[in-house]
C-alpha cells in the first residue's frame, strides 16, 4: 500500500513539474504570459483557481501510516466572490481508520488596507503527536510534504477558534487565536499530573504569533499586495498559553516557539542557508503539545527498507517517536554548489548538509505507556543530497553520529529519494 501511495504522489509531482515546464515553453504573447504568471503564483500558494472558488491543494492526496490514504477537497472563496467575506472549509477521509474529517470556517475583513480579518472556524481532524504549528505558516505551501507518509502518532481533536490576521507592515505579519480543543490521543497514553490521571483532555488557550520577513520586495498587483523576491532572514515568533478551567479546559501550560532562516550567497550560484527551530514548553504539558525534533526515518531493520522520500528540514536517521522533549533546539545547515549546467533542462545540484539538535525534557515520567528519549547528549547527523536528476527528484544519503551513534552501522543510515520543484 505506501509503495503503490508512494509511487501515486510521484505521478502528481511528475504532472505539476511537466505543467510547470509545458507553461515555461509556451507562447510569449504578453497577454497569455500575464495569465501563466498569475495561475502559477496560485498554484505556489497551494490554490487551483476557479471564478468564484479557489481549490485548496493540501487537501487532494496525501498519506501516513494512521489514515493509510487520506483524499478529499478544500476551498476558499476569492475576491470575485467578495473582497469582504470568505468562505474557507475542506472534507477529508482516510481509508485505514474509515472516518471523516472536515473543518468548517469563515472569515470577514475590517480594513484593506492592513489586511485585517477576523475568522472563525470548526474542525474535526488529526495532528501529529509533539509537533509545532506556526499559525503564520498557513500562508506557505509545499506541494509534495515528505514526512507525513510515515507519521504514526497522531492525536484527534474537535477545535473551536477565533482569530485575528493583520498587516502591521508590509513585511511584518501579526497574528493570534484564541481556541478550546478536546483531545483524544489514537494511541495507548496516560498523562499524571497532579495525582490525577487523563487519556483524554481538554485544552482552551491563546496563541499569539509574528512572523517578520524584512527584506521581502512587495508589489501591488491587482490591488492585492504580492511578495515577488523572498528575502532573508525570515523570523517566526509565537507564544501559546493554555488556562485551566476556562471552557472545561484541564491544564494551565505556556510555550514559546522561535524559528529563522537565514541565507548567504545568490540562488543562481553557490549558497548557505541556516534553519533555526527552537521551542519551550512550561506548565502541565501534555505529550500531545510537547517536541520532537521533526524526525523522518521509519522503524524497519534494513536500509532499503527504510527507503523513502527526504524532507526539506527534517532529521533524516532520527527514528519517528524516538525522541520528546519539553525544551529543544535544531540547528540545520545546507550548502547548496553551483548547479552542474549539464544541459538546458539537466541541471543536477549537489548539497552538503549537517544537522543538530539538543532538547531535555524535566519530568518524563508523567507520560505513561509511550517510550522514548530526550537529547540532552546532542542528536548529529550529517550528510549530502544530489538533487534534480530527474523531474525533481534526487537521492539523498545521511549518516548519523556523536552521543546517539547506534551499535549496528547500518542503523545509522538513510538513503533516500529527494525531490524539488519551484512553481
Amino acid at each position: 500500500m505506501l509503495n503503490r501511495c508512494i509511487l501515486l504522489i510521484c505521478f502528481f509531482c511528475f504532472y505539476f513539474s511537466q505543467a510547470q515546464y509545458n507553461l515555461e515553453s509556451g507562447s510569449k504573447i504578453q497577454q497569455d504570459s500575464l495569465k501563466r504568471k498569475e495561475f502559477i503564483q496560485h498554484l505556489g500558494q497551494g490554490f487551483f483557481p476557479t471564478r468564484f472558488l479557489d481549490l485548496d491543494l493540501r487537501y487532494l492526496i496525501k498519506f501516513n501510516q494512521y489514515e493509510g490514504i487520506r483524499t478529499g477537497l478544500g476551498f476558499v472563496t476569492n475576491n470575485k466572490f467578495s473582497e469582504r467575506y470568505r468562505i474557507n472549509s475542506y472534507l477529508v477521509y482516510g481509508f485505514r481508520d474509515h472516518r471523516f474529517k472536515y473543518s468548517i470556517g469563515g472569515g470577514f475583513r475590517l480594513s484593506k488596507s492592513t489586511n485585517t480579518w477576523i475568522n472563525l472556524a470548526y474542525t474535526d481532524d488529526l495532528q501529529e503527536t509533539g509537533s509545532t504549528k506556526f499559525i503564520t505558516d498557513g500562508r506557505f505551501f509545499q506541494f509534495f510534504e515528505p514526512r507525513l507518509l510515515n507519521i504514526d502518532l497522531f492525536h484527534k481533536h474537535i477545535t473551536k477558534k477565533i482569530s485575528l490576521e493583520h498587516e502591521l507592515h508590509n513585511t511584518l505579519i501579526f497574528e493570534s487565536e484564541f481556541a478550546t480543543s478536546k483531545i483524544e490521543p489514537t494511541y495507548a497514553y496516560t498523562f499524571n499530573i497532579n495525582e490525577d490521571s487523563f487519556t483524554n483532555f481538554d485544552i482552551s488557550y491563546t496563541k499569539l504569533a509574528l512572523n517578520w520577513n524584512p527584506f521581502n520586495k512587495i508589489i501591488n498587483q491587482s490591488n492585492n499586495k504580492s511578495t515577488i523576491k523572498q528575502g532573508y532572514p525570515k523570523i517566526t515568533l509565537q507564544y501559546t498559553k493554555s488556562f485551566k478551567d476556562v471552557l472545561k479546559s484541564d491544564f494551565n501550560f505556556s510555550k514559546i516557539d522561535f524559528k529563522s532562516i537565514f541565507r548567504l550567497g545568490k540562488t543562481s550560484k553557490s549558497f548557505s542557508e541556516i534553519t533555526l527551530v527552537s521551542g519551550i514548553a512550561n506548565g502541565e504539558t501534555p505529550l500531545t503539545h510537547l517536541y520532537h525534533a521533526y524526525p523522518n526515518n521509519i522503524t524497519k531493520e534494513t536500509i532499503l527498507q527504510r527507503f523513502s522520500v527526504a524532507g526539506l528540514t527534517s532529521f533524516e536517521t532520527m527514528y519517528f517517536n524516538e525522541f520528546f522533549s519539553d525544551k529543544f533546539i535544531t540547528l540545520q545547515f545546507k550548502y547548496f554548489l553551483k548547479p552542474f549546467e549539464i544541459s538546458q533542462h539537466f541541471k543536477p545540484q549537489v548539497v552538503l548538509i549537517s544537522r543538530y539538535a539538543i532538547g531535555d525534557m524535566q519530568h518524563p515520567e508523567q507520560h505513561e505507556y509511550i517510550n522514548f528519549d530526550t537529547l540532552n547528549r546532542g542528536y548529529t547527523e550529517s550528510g549530502f543530497e544530489l538533487n534534480k536528476l530527474f523531474f525533481g527528484f534526487g537521492l539523498s544519503f545521511t549518516y548519523r553520529y556523536g552521543a546517539y551513534h547506534l551499535p549496528n552501522i547500518s542503523d545509522n543510515v538513510a538513503l533516500k529519494f529527494t525531490f524539488n520543484v519551484s512553481l
